[in-house]
């Protein structure tokens, strides 16, 4: 098997992007997502932690840490690498509420960089990990109100486009798609499986469709089609992705996130890590998907919990990338995924492919002699990893059918949350059952063998 270095012919729209004299970037509200390297930042206003339920929580009291300076260093940090960029602010339900001078503070001041930058403000259930702990019908709850929260906070008959959870159940996209009319969510953390406070691997990291069988899963045809395009939260290295957790001294997670970067490799390494997960996309990945796209969350709470040396990384990675890839843009979360949707009414034409070789940096885990290959599309996901080395042959470390049936966890509740809504059938990359060991593609059946053929004949064949 051969991956294809073709998907989407590679155009600019000549009206998607206005460039000013000094290279700033407007937006054309039809602007297209082909040809384009984009960049999404969004951003959490909470007090807990964990706010697991409107009456609940886990984890300490954050007050001292959200500020209005906070607030503000973040968004110059951003802004002074790339002035046109926009930032999608998402407000828990208690900070949204929370009395406190700070928090009153900073729920005007975000209102104002809507007005001054266009960013967008929106609402996070659970503070990420809502399906966790809680029903749907709760959710749903939760989404409603504090949606509507969010618009009084802003005011001027202001609606959010999006939301920001973390993880949503299938049941709540189809909520927001159906009777909130939102149809973006960043709604999985792509590989998350054994970190944080809720596992969901399963999907693929690029825009979806998702089932109403399983959020994980890609929306098989008409009769399971949920109208909300499902975003990942963290780029993430894909070969640091594969493993579990912080197995072996590691963090699966590593990518772009400032945790898992500047916290655990110091700024110097951190840095070339954000940058060698950025190349990875927007190089020959870019030209194998036709764009390139990268999401980082950051909680406000960081400002302050980690060095200044953090949020200066912010600025130096937005303008390295930039100096490196000009084209990039930085839009709304919600422009980026109702782009994507104007051009995808549905997940027929998904094909994602994505290779990458160990970046020499992170040597746990993005070993520097491995080269894994991603292919994601509606049927399926497949990697494969090899030494490339010793060229040794590829062997199948995830195949994830979306073809087969799929089924959530029942409702969680407080007292008895459910932490795994992963998605794993067949092969799974994080290695947890005797089944998942690496296997050569020759030792798929002949049935799952003419799946992968379907999508990835050698050139010669198709």
């Amino acid at each position: 098997m051969k991956m294809l270095t073709y998907g989407y012919t590679i155009a600019m729209v000549s009206m998607a992007l206005l460039v000013d004299a000094v290279g700033g970037v407007e937006f054309n509200p039809d602007w297209s997502v082909k040809g384009k390297r984009v960049i999404n930042i969004n951003t959490v206003v909470r007090v807990n932690q964990i706010e697991v339920s409107r009456d609940c929580n886990r984890g300490v009291d954050e007050a001292h840490l959200h500020t209005v300076e906070a607030v503000e260093t973040f968004r110059k940090a951003v802004s002074d690498a790339i002035p046109e960029a926009k930032v999608t602010w998402a407000f828990s339900w208690r900070a949204l509420q929370d009395p406190r001078p700070n928090y009153v503070a900073i729920r005007k001041r975000v209102a104002e960089y809507h007005r001054q930058y266009g960013d967008e403000i929106t609402f996070i259930p659970g503070a990420y990990f809502a399906p966790m702990y809680n029903s749907r019908t709760q959710t749903n709850r939760d989404l409603h109100d504090g949606l509507k929260l969010v618009s009084e906070m802003v005011g001027g008959g202001y609606r959010p486009r999006s939301i920001v959870a973390g993880f949503l159940a299938a049941d709540n996209l189809r909520f927001l798609a159906e009777e909130e009319d939102i149809h973006v969510a960043q709604g999985t953390i792509w590989s998350q499986y054994g970190i944080d406070n809720g596992d969901g691997d399963g999907s693929i990291c690029y825009p979806y469709y998702p089932s109403r069988e399983h959020a994980c899963k890609p929306a098989q045809g008409k009769a399971d089609f949920i109208d909300c395009v499902n975003l990942d939260g963290w780029t993430c290295d894909f070969l640091c992705a594969r493993k579990f957790g912080f197995e072996g001294g590691g963090n699966s997670r590593t990518g772009v996130g400032p945790i898992e970067t500047y916290g655990r490799l110091g700024i110097k390494d951190g840095m070339k890590e954000t940058r060698a997960v950025v190349r990875s996309h927007f190089g020959d990945n870019f030209k194998r998907n036709g764009f390139g796209w990268i999401v980082v969350n950051w909680e406000i709470c960081l400002v302050k919990l980690n060095k200044p040396e953090y949020t200066a990384a912010l600025t130096q990675w937005l303008k390295g990338v930039r100096e490196e890839f000009p084209d990039t843009i930085v839009p709304l979360m919600s422009e980026f995924g109702e782009a994507w949707r104007r051009e995808n009414p549905d997940n027929d034409r998904l094909d994602y492919r994505f290779v990458q070789r160990g970046n020499c940096i992170h040597r746990i885990f993005s070993e520097p002699n491995l080269e894994i290959r991603w292919y994601m599309n509606r049927k399926f996901r497949l990697a494969t990893l090899r030494d490339w080395t010793k060229d040794e042959p590829e062997m199948v470390i995830d195949f994830t059918r979306y073809d087969l049936p799929a089924k959530e966890p029942p409702d969680a509740s407080v007292k008895k949350p459910t932490r795994n809504w992963s998605l794993v059938n067949r092969i799974n990359q994080k290695r947890r059952r005797p089944q998942d060991a690496p296997i050569p593609l020759s030792a798929l059946t002949e049935e799952e063998r003419r799946l992968i053929d379907e999508y990835y004949q050698p050139p010669a064949s198709r």
